[in-house]
């Protein structure tokens, strides 16, 4: 074989190399699909363990009803939701909501996002995911995306099932509020569901804020749990009230003002506060998971 031949021979096996360095056919934008990210969260014990959770804490609200549970109401400086939970199953659904607004959202949200990316760290293919190769902010965005469906899919069918099965133990009737406000079912839903966006948007900042501790520990119990005590500790300093204004600058304040929804007619005052305020957390928190991911060291 001539020299001619052998440089012939290796330009066909050799892989063409683009200008920029990177193989033909490499594009950026087709790796690590939403679609696959999500396929693979969704198919996870931990995922699958938030959403039987979510099906099975209204059966049991029922249950503990049904069975008689304290008549005490519970104290809230808005709306009192305990007195007419058994009112219907939109009823139900309110009360539902407002159980689970301090604590098992929190949790829920900063388990999804926190867990992202120190659990890929921790089982040591995150490396690997980036050595694809799968751009940094790529990959931060689709985590972060995926996250977010989680959550909100937790958020929704905990609702749908509150709303399915109160209706089936208390019936499909009318809104009946505390104070006496009587909301028809069609208005009921469409306020149902201003509460539900309220609540996907404002717990972005446990998720968000979970999210970059995930950027910084290779121990998803870390950030996890890092974010869920932050919140916890906000939520104590908010009952003293010598802090004045100030509480209402914390990451907790309207956490509730999705109620205001009840009131006839609607003051969303306090509501559009809460969500301008959660965005900026949000946003801040979100700038910050990218710009330490962008900067870390990646050896797990």
């Amino acid at each position: 074989m001539t020299t001619t031949d052998e440089g012939a021979d290796m330009a066909i096996s050799a892989p063409h190399v683009q200008p920029t360095g990177a193989v033909a056919g490499y594009r950026p934008e087709r790796t690590l699909r939403l679609s696959v990210e999500l396929r693979r969260q969704f198919k996870r014990r931990r995922t699958i363990g938030v959403f039987a959770l979510m099906v099975a804490l209204p059966l049991i609200l029922i249950a503990a009803l049904k069975l008689g549970a304290s008549e005490e109401a519970a104290e809230n400086s808005r709306i009192n939701l305990v007195d007419v939970a058994t009112s219907s199953g939109l009823n139900f659904t309110l009360f539902v909501l407002f159980a689970t607004t301090g604590f098992f959202l929190v949790v829920v949200y900063a388990l999804c996002f926190g867990d992202s990316v120190a659990s890929e760290a921790q089982w040591g293919s995150l490396r690997y995911t980036l050595a694809t190769p799968v751009p940094r902010m790529r990959l931060l965005r689709q985590k972060w995306l995926a996250a977010f469906v989680q959550s909100v899919g937790a958020l929704l069918v905990l609702a749908a099932v509150a709303v399915v099965a109160g209706g089936i133990a208390f019936g499909f009737g009318d809104i009946q509020t505390p104070v006496g406000v009587t909301l028809g079912q069609g208005e009921g839903m469409l306020r149902l569901a201003g509460m539900l966006g309220y609540l996907a948007v404002h717990l972005l900042v446990v998720g968000t804020l979970a999210f970059w501790f995930s950027t910084i520990t290779d121990a998803p119990l870390a950030a996890v749990g890092g974010a869920v005590f932050t919140m916890f500790v906000f939520a104590i300093l908010d009952q003293v009230e010598q802090l004045g204004a100030i509480r209402d600058w914390f990451p907790t304040a309207e956490e509730f003002a999705w109620t205001d929804l009840l009131q006839t007619p609607v003051d969303s005052a306090d509501m559009f506060r809460g969500v301008i305020q959660s965005l900026v957390y949000a946003s801040i928190f979100t700038a910050l998971a990218f710009r330490h991911f962008a900067r870390r060291d990646v050896t797990s």
